[in-house]
């Protein structure tokens, strides 16, 4: 038994692109096969729209002239930003004195309204304030310890609420001191 042994060289490689070259056309043929010149439902349908009848467009309205206001006893443009609330004096500033290297605390990653009082408790004369955080835990804070997103120190606590001394940035940069208290929730 004799095997055959596969060509190679420049007449096979022509015969394998004839053979490519008689499956395109073949496939060409039958994909074009497929295409007809039969486009009469096509040519209808475009006539049948030529042939609608349509509305004219409606009339544009007539716009009326702008006519400006004159607000009474008013010398100044409300509008005009030059004489908005200005910036104040830096020199005049009441800036507190806020640390921003001072490591934070746990509870002022939480807002001060999602924080609860839940109680109280008194350790060795001192006392402290039990807060429940949104995620169902209980910390104890002290005086001097800040709770809430505003730089909130602790300056007071009752058995019924403790009182925080925060400090909220304005819109010119500064910050306004102001005290909250957090009562004791049911």
């Amino acid at each position: 038994m004799m095997h055959k042994q596969k060509q190679t060289g420049p007449k096979a490689m022509k015969r394998i692109k004839g053979q490519h070259l008689v499956a395109t056309l073949l496939v060409s043929t039958v994909l074009l096969a497929g295409c007809g010149d039969n486009m009469s439902d096509l040519r209808a349908y475009v006539d049948e729209v030529k042939a609608r009848k349509t509305a004219p467009p409606k009339a544009i309205p007539d716009i009326k002239p702008y006519e400006s206001f004159t607000y009474p006893d008013h010398t100044k443009n409300p509008f005009d930003t030059r004489i908005l609330a200005a910036a104040p004096d830096p020199v005049n500033l009441n800036i507190p004195e806020i640390d921003a290297d001072r490591p934070r605390e746990f509870l002022e990653s939480f807002p001060l309204d999602s924080l609860k009082l839940v109680g109280t408790l008194e350790q060795a004369s001192t006392l402290w304030a039990l807060i429940r955080t949104p995620d169902g835990t209980i910390q104890r804070v002290t005086h001097e310890n800040y709770m809430g997103q505003n730089n909130g120190k602790i300056i007071e606590i009752t058995p019924s609420r403790l009182t925080l001394k925060e400090y909220i940035r304005d819109e010119f940069g500064g910050y306004i001191e102001r005290e909250t208290a957090v009562a004791i929730s049911e």
